[in-house]
């Protein structure tokens, strides 16, 4: 991904009233596994599948294949507590997307 699109958090700026209104999946890649097919056949419950990234590292937003933002893991408090949040450190220029 080219990370030249993405910067500190810009102020935040208002669409219009319809596109406001449309829900929007965005996917938060925490890692990736590339097990040999042999070693996934062999997984069981509680089987541990080691991923590309530390615990630290930032995690990653996509809109469809379209790296939107980066961010950080944080667990909710309050009546969420228990849900898992992302706090986003890094955001891309969207208006270039579109």
């Amino acid at each position: 991904m080219d990370d030249t699109h993405l910067s500190a958090a810009p102020p935040a700026r208002e669409g219009s009233a319809i596109l406001g209104q449309v829900p929007i999946e965005i996917t938060v890649s925490v890692g990736f596994a590339r097990p040999m097919v042999r070693d996934l056949m062999r997984l069981r419950r509680d089987a541990v599948l080691p991923l590309d990234r530390r615990i630290d590292d930032p995690v990653e937003l996509y809109i469809g294949d379209k790296l939107i933002a980066r961010g950080e893991l944080q667990e909710l408090e309050g009546e969420q507590a228990g849900y898992l949040g992302v706090r986003l450190t890094e955001l891309a220029n969207l208006d270039e997307m579109l």
